[in-house]
């Protein structure tokens, strides 16, 4: 490689010094690009339809590009007629290139080392609490690696010029008034990132996870390391600061597993058959592809004046299951109960009061309910007739 560029420096010796080196690098800069196109070519052609590896592939374009770069312009800046100086600040601004080479590297090799462990998960599954666990960890620690990476790189490339090299060396050590000053504006942000440290380390919440926060109920869709995604039921989005999962109480519905009980609540008279009902609830429940075999059950929860409330507990493997399972049995129960015991269901009754007697004796009421029943009772002094 050095004696092509010696042979394109001795072709173009008839031109100035910094000319000549100039083209060399743009050469040199052509080639970089030309053989890594070539190569990835290639290798994309040996990987055949395998789409993960191809998309890995991609994922490390950018940096093999930047590494073939420096090679092609290193050998090319040694070959070139530059003086003294010039080559110093072109060898300078090679090392910042090696330098963001090997933290865009570092990142890179993390992302992939992620995927790759990742790749053993489904989140789609309808039992995935590992799955969830484990993407909810690597993706918050991925992130902060990442910003981790970022800075030490910022701040390796500041301290290769002497004129900024303090900037560089304040920025590792992260001390000094100015450092003091700068953690006191961004407590929020520092709070934030260490509340999204804690979450991927404790993980009280979890990628998909299921919960009720501010009274809205949805799925945690993404935590970065300062805010959180929840997604709610009606597609809205809700934004949260990472540390709202840590300071303030909230429901979370899979936190060990997705199964959970619902109930569907009805209204009955005071005739209804529970007994009936309660073989009725357990075979739709039965026939029902949401149900998860665990818990079906009828109890008479309250009774007023009116109506018994009536409840019955079902339960599912996932949130959504147990609300369209809910809204099953409740409308087949009430398709039932208007079928078979049309009689059960809630009724409102009214008191009709006969005119008062001239001669002050009491007067009895007529007491008919909807069902056509009757009943007598004394007239209250108050009822209208």
């Amino acid at each position: 490689m050095d004696r092509f560029f010696h042979q394109i420096v001795a072709w173009l010796n008839w031109l100035p010094d910094e000319i000549n080196g100039l083209i060399l690098i743009v050469i040199a800069a052509f080639i970089a690009v030309g053989l890594h196109k070539l190569a990835m070519r290639l290798v994309r052609k040996a990987l055949g339809r395998r789409d993960y590896w191809r998309a890995m592939l991609l994922r490390t374009k950018g940096p093999t590009r930047l590494a073939f770069l420096i090679l092609f312009i290193s050998a090319a800046v040694k070959a070139a007629p530059f003086r003294a100086y010039d080559a110093e600040i072109m060898s300078r601004f090679l090392g910042v290139g090696f330098i963001c080479l090997v933290g865009w590297t570092l990142v890179r090799a993390l992302q992939i080392a992620a995927d790759l462990h990742l790749r053993r998960f489904r989140i789609e599954d309808d039992d995935n609490l590992l799955a969830r666990k484990h993407v909810t960890q690597i993706r918050i620690l991925l992130r902060a690696a990442t910003v981790l990476l970022t800075v030490i790189t910022a701040a390796a490339v500041l301290m290769t010029f002497d004129s900024v090299r303090q900037y560089g060396v304040s920025l590792l050590a992260a001390g000094g008034a100015a450092g003091i000053v700068v953690g006191l504006a961004a407590q929020p942000v520092l709070s934030n990132l260490l509340a999204g440290i804690q979450i991927a380390i404790t993980q009280p919440v979890r990628i998909e996870d299921a919960v009720v926060v501010e009274g809205e109920w949805g799925w945690v869709e993404e935590i970065t390391m300062t805010y959180a995604v929840v997604r709610l039921w009606d597609w809205r989005r809700l934004v949260l600061p990472i540390r709202y999962f840590i300071e303030n109480p909230f429901q979370n519905w899979t936190r060990e597993n997705g199964a959970i009980i619902g109930s569907v609540m009805l209204r009955l008279d005071f005739t209804a058959p529970i007994s009936a009902i309660r073989e009725k609830a357990a075979e739709l429940a039965a026939a029902s592809p949401l149900w998860d075999r665990r818990v079906v059950n009828v109890q008479v929860s309250d009774a007023s004046g009116e109506t018994l409330e009536v409840r019955i507990l079902v339960s599912a493997n996932t949130s959504p299951k147990t609300w369209d399972l809910r809204c099953e049995m409740r409308e087949k129960l009430i398709e039932w109960l208007q079928a078979e015991h049309p009689a059960c269901l809630p009724r409102q009754r009214m008191v009709f009061a006969h005119a008062a007697e001239a001669n002050g004796d009491v007067a009895h009421l007529r007491v008919a309910s909807s069902r056509g029943g009757e009943a007598r009772a004394p007239r209250s002094p108050l009822a209208a007739e």
